[in-house]
C-alpha cells in the first residue's frame, strides 16, 4: 500500500481549512456590521437559525463567478452571493439557500442560479420542502441578459416543483423586479416588518411613470403586501421571530405530496367537549361573534396557525390539528363583513385549500355565509370568475372535508362553502343553522310583496309571514331531510364528532378523470 506523504496531506488540509474560513467569511467586517445595523442577520446565520443545531451541510461552497466583466475578475468571493445546502427541522430533512446581500448586493447571477437550481432540483429529487431566504438586490447589471436568463431556470423550477414538495420564500430583505416571481410561485411567503420589500418597480420608477410618490415601505413592505394585496401570507415582527414561524409552519406539512403530513401525539382528549360552543352563537342572528374563537375551542390545545391573516379578514384559513393530525381550516367570519364571500376571500380561499389538497391535508370547513357582497364594483371586477375559483377548488380537492355550519348558509355561497353537493365527505350542523335560499326579510319581501301590499296591516302582516319562513327554512332541517346535512350535532360534540370523521376517511380515495389538468377559472 502506498503512503501518503503527511506534509503534502497536512498542507492539502491546511489549504481547504483556508478556502472554508474564506467562503464563510467572504464579506467584509463593514458589510456584516452594515447589515446587522440594519436588524437584519447575515445569510449564515439565517440558516444557523432556521435548521437544528449542527445540521447544516453546505453545497457548493467553492463556486465562483465566470463573468468576464474587468473589474468583477478582481473579486471573485467563494460561493458567490448565496449559502445552499440541507439539514433538518425537527430532525426532518429541508433544502435551502440564503442569498447573501453582503456580497454583491445578493445580486443574482449565471452562478448563483445554479447553486439555487441544483439545490431546488435535489429536493426534487429527494422528495424535501425547498426553503428560499431572499436578500437581494435584483439581476447583476454586469451579467446582462445572463442574469435574465439565470432568473428563467429559477422560474422553471418553481413550477416544476410546484404541488409536489413544499415551497416556502422567506422575504428578508429587498426583492424586486423579476426576482419577486420566484417567490410569488412558492406555496407561502413570509416577510419582516421595516426590513423586507417587495415590488416590481421601486418609488423612484413609479414617480418618473406616473407621478405618484410613495415611499418603500408604503409600496411593497410586509403590511402592504399582508393586508392589501395579499401576496404575502405572513408578517414578523423581526428575522428571529419569522424563521421560528417558518419551523413551525414545516411541522405541520409532509415533505412532499406522496406522503402524508406528520402526526404528532397529541395530548388534548379526542373526546373532549367545550360546553361553550354551545352559546358562541349569538341569539341574535345580525350579531357578530368570532369564528377563531370556535375553532380554537375545536382544534388540538387551541391552537391555529392563521395564514393570511390580515387580507380578506371575512373569511379566515390557517392550520390546526386534530387528535394529532394536520388539517387546514377555512370559516367565513361573522366578525368582519358579516363573513360575506367576495373577490379577495374568494381567492384567499382557493388558493389555500388547493395547498391543503395538493399535499394531502385534510380541509375542515367552517360555513356561516350570508352571501356574495352585492355591488357594481364586485361585479364589474369579476366576483363571478373569482367565486368560481373557490367553487372549483372544494370541488376539485381529493382530500378528506368536512364541513360544520353554525348559522347561515344562504344562496350560492351554500353551494360554494363546501356542500355536500361540492363533494364534502361529511357535513355537519348546529341547531342555530340556516340552510335557505336567502335570509327570512329579502326572501318576505320577493315572495309576498303584493300581499304585503294588499294588507291593511302589512307590517304585521309582514312580520307574520317572516315567522313562517323561520319555521319552515330558518333551521338545517329541511336540508337534512334531503340528506344534504349528514347529522345536526349539539356544538360541544363537534371536536369528537370530526376527529371520528377524520379517522374514517384515512383511506378514502378517489378516482380521477384523466386529463392534462383543470381549467380553473383564473
Amino acid at each position: 500500500m502506498r503512503q501518503k506523504n503527511p506534509e503534502t496531506f497536512d498542507e492539502k488540509l491546511a489549504q481547504l481549512t483556508e478556502l472554508r474560513q474564506q467562503a464563510i467569511h467572504s464579506a467584509s467586517e463593514a458589510a456584516v456590521e452594515k447589515q446587522h445595523a440594519k436588524g437584519k442577520m447575515t445569510a449564515r446565520e439565517r440558516i444557523e437559525k432556521l435548521l437544528d443545531p449542527g445540521s447544516f451541510q453546505e453545497l457548493d461552497t467553492f463556486v465562483r463567478h465566470r463573468t468576464s466583466d474587468f473589474e468583477m475578475q478582481k473579486n471573485r468571493p467563494w460561493g458567490d452571493a448565496v449559502v445552499t445546502g440541507y439539514g433538518t427541522i425537527d430532525g426532518r430533512t429541508v433544502f435551502v439557500f440564503s442569498q447573501d446581500f453582503t456580497v454583491f448586493g445578493g445580486s443574482l447571477g449565471e452562478v448563483m442560479a445554479e447553486k439555487m437550481c441544483k439545490v431546488m432540483d435535489l429536493a426534487a429529487k429527494v422528495g424535501a420542502p425547498v426553503i428560499g431566504i431572499n436578500d437581494s438586490g435584483g439581476a447583476r447589471i454586469q451579467e446582462g441578459v445572463v442574469s435574465l436568463g439565470a432568473y428563467g431556470d429559477v422560474f422553471v423550477r418553481n413550477v416544476r416543483c410546484s404541488g409536489v414538495i413544499p415551497q416556502i420564500s422567506l422575504i428578508m430583505g429587498p426583492c424586486a423586479g423579476g426576482a419577486v416571481y420566484s417567490p410569488a410561485m412558492t406555496d407561502f411567503i413570509f416577510m419582516v416588518k421595516e426590513t423586507s420589500h417587495m415590488f416590481i418597480t421601486g418609488p423612484e420608477v413609479i414617480k418618473t411613470v406616473t407621478g405618484e410618490e410613495v415611499e418603500f415601505e408604503e409600496l411593497g413592505g410586509a403590511m402592504t403586501h399582508n393586508s392589501k394585496s395579499g401576496v404575502a401570507h405572513f408578517a414578523a415582527e423581526d428575522e428571529e421571530s419569522c424563521l421560528e414561524d417558518a419551523r413551525f409552519l414545516v411541522g405541520f406539512l409532509p415533505s412532499n405530496n406522496l406522503e402524508m403530513p406528520p402526526r404528532v401525539e397529541p395530548y388534548d382528549d379526542p373526546n373532549r367537549m367545550d360546553p361553550e360552543l354551545d352559546s358562541i352563537v349569538p341569539a341574535d342572528p345580525q350579531k357578530p361573534y368570532d369564528m377563531r374563537e370556535v375553532v380554537a375551542l375545536i382544534v388540538d390545545d387551541g391552537d391555529f396557525f392563521e395564514v393570511h391573516q390580515h387580507f380578506a379578514r371575512n373569511i379566515i384559513c390557517g392550520l390546526a390539528r386534530l387528535d394529532g393530525y394536520p388539517v387546514g381550516i377555512v370559516g367565513n367570519q361573522p366578525a368582519f363583513l358579516a363573513g360575506v364571500l367576495d373577490i379577495e376571500a374568494s381567492e384567499k380561499a382557493a388558493r389555500f385549500v388547493r395547498t391543503c389538497d395538493a399535499f394531502n391535508i385534510p380541509i375542515v370547513t367552517f360555513t356561516d355565509v350570508p352571501g356574495f357582497l352585492p355591488g357594481t364594483a364586485q361585479e364589474w371586477n369579476g366576483i363571478i370568475r373569482h367565486g368560481a375559483k373557490l367553487l372549483y377548488a372544494f370541488t376539485e380537492a381529493t382530500v378528506p372535508k368536512l364541513t360544520v355550519i353554525t348559522r347561515k348558509a344562504y344562496g350560492g355561497a351554500y353551494d360554494v362553502m363546501a356542500s355536500k353537493h361540492m363533494l364534502a365527505d361529511f357535513n355537519f350542523a348546529w341547531p342555530t343553522a340556516e340552510v335557505a335560499v336567502m335570509g327570512p326579510e329579502g326572501a318576505v319581501n320577493i315572495i309576498y310583496r303584493r300581499d304585503i301590499a294588499g294588507s291593511p296591516t302589512p307590517d304585521q302582516r309582514r312580520e307574520k309571514l317572516m315567522n313562517d319562513y323561520k319555521a319552515r327554512f330558518a333551521n338545517p332541517y329541511a336540508a337534512a331531510e334531503r340528506g344534504y346535512i349528514d347529522d345536526v350535532i349539539v356544538p360541544r360534540e363537534t371536536r369528537p364528532k370530526l376527529i371520528t370523521a377524520l379517522r374514517t376517511l384515512q383511506t378514502k380515495r378517489v378516482d380521477q378523470p384523466k386529463r392534462k389538468h383543470g381549467n380553473i377559472p383564473l
